[in-house]
């Protein structure tokens, strides 16, 4: 699941560099896009926000999942010390 998650920030980060590149694209290149700059910056921020999120999400999620991990095979080891 954690993978999932960093592929998702990844994806969001790469959109939100690419949205603020826009920035520095004249209008004069640009063929039927928004040429307003700071819609681009805005964009860049949210998206690099939303990134920045689910990077924490998926950080959080892998370190819950070693701990479930790590407490099944304490449980585990100590089931077979009693038998």
């Amino acid at each position: 699941m954690a993978r999932n998650l960093y592929i998702l920030a990844a994806t969001l980060l790469l959109f939100a560099l690419f949205s603020c590149g826009m920035t520095f694209v004249g209008s004069q290149f640009q063929q039927g896009l928004p040429g307003n700059g700071s819609l681009w910056k805005t964009t860049a921020l949210f998206l690099a926000l939303g990134g920045l999120i689910v990077a924490l999400l998926g950080v959080m999620t892998a370190m819950f999942e070693q701990v479930d991990r790590r407490a099944r095979e304490r449980q585990e080891r100590a089931r077979q010390r009693r038998k």
